[in-house]
This record gives structure tokens, sequence and C-alpha cells, in this order.
């Protein structure tokens, strides 16, 4: 990655659409080409983690370009990505070449995956969200992993104004969402954000807890 990736955000054209909830808001960014989230490769705290664990099946919601997607599809994991933007599935599709084919359109609020996942990949997904889906978030993340299944990835924290994508959210609100179904395992720093992220970015293993699924 160049330095100037990494120095300051582009500025924002001016769009049209402006509800983060809506795959338009999404597909005119893909389309114009105005993606500071985009890292254009795997991120290093990414690949130490897949190094640390056996393979798993793995679900990436918000997956945009799908980087990651591609890198464990050449490990031989079995996973899907998904987006609900059409430009961003065909983002990661060609991205993904020959792997193609575990990239869908779908919400991941509805999206049922074909396996039971034990990893959900988190990176820029909860932070693209508005504050008002936060709670339907953690509540699907909760339902989709089993006893035991890591959420695992990215995570946006700080304080900061209200307004985004990128919405930042504080460490006790952040804490408050997971703890009744997930416990921490993991908290580490991140070396390598882009800077849109930096210094405000941390990877967190959050395991699910055993009660019964709420």
């Amino acid at each position: 990655m160049s330095d100037s990736r990494r120095t300051a955000p582009p500025a924002a054209p001016d769009f049209e659409s402006r509800d983060p909830n809506a795959p338009g808001f999404w597909d005119e960014r893909f389309e114009r080409g105005f993606m500071p989230w985009d890292q254009a490769g795997v991120p290093s705290a990414f690949k130490t983690f897949v190094e640390r664990h056996a393979p798993m099946s793995t679900l990436i919601p918000g997956c945009g370009s799908a980087y990651e997607a591609w890198w464990l599809a050449e490990k031989g994991w079995t996973l899907r990505a998904i987006d609900f933007a059409s430009s961003a599935v065909e983002a990661a599709r060609a991205q993904l070449g020959a792997h193609a084919s575990l990239v869908e359109q779908a919400d991941f609020f509805t999206y049922q995956p074909p396996f039971v996942p034990g990893w959900i990949y988190e990176r820029a997904f909860l932070c693209a969200l508005p504050h008002a889906r936060r709670a339907d978030w953690v509540g699907r993340m909760a339902e989709l992993l089993p006893a035991g299944g890591l959420l695992a990835g990215f995570f946006f924290i700080g304080e900061g104004p209200a307004k985004g994508p990128p919405f930042i959210i504080g460490r006790a609100e952040l804490d408050a969402l997971l703890l009744p179904h997930f416990e921490l395992l993991e908290d580490e720093p991140v070396s390598d954000s882009i800077a849109v992220f930096a210094g405000r970015e941390r990877w967190l293993s959050w395991r699910r807890r055993g009660a019964a699924k709420s």
C-alpha cells in the first residue's frame, strides 16, 4: 500500500443518495470510485487470525471488493461473501475470479448461508450501519453463530460525531451490545489501518456464548 493512501481520506463528491440503508447509496460510491474504506488488500491482523485457526465455514457480510474472501478461497476455506449493493457484488466477483460463485447479492439481515458459520468476519460493516440498526446487527450475529462460533474482525471504536458512514461506536456501547451474547477473547491494536480508520480501529475476537439464542 502506498503512503499516499494512508495520509488522508479523499474528499467526498456530491452524491445524490444519502441513505446508507439503501443499496443505491453504496452503488453510487462504487460506480464513482469513492471507496475510502477499501484497503485494496488483505490486512495483516486478518492473516494472523487465519494462521491461528483451522479452516472453518466463514461468512463475510458487507464484503465490498472482498479481497479477504479471495485469500480464504485460495486456501480452500468454505465461505460466502455477501453484499446488498449490486456494484459491490460485481467488484467482488471480478476480484474473486474463479471463485466468483462464492459472492452473493443478499441482505445480511435476512440472508441464510448454506452452512452454519464458524466465523463471521467483521470489516467495515457495523460502522456502515446507522445507529438505529446496531441492535439488529448484534441480534442477527447471535442468531447465525452457534455456541462457540466467532465474531472477529475490525471494529471502529472511539468518540466522535454521529454522522457517517463510517459511524464510530464508543467502547462502552459496543461492549453493552455484544456481552449479552458473546465473550471477548482478543483485543489487539491494528498497525496497518487505512486513513479513514487510523488510530481508532482494533481487532476484536468474540465467542458466541452457550446460552440459548435470543
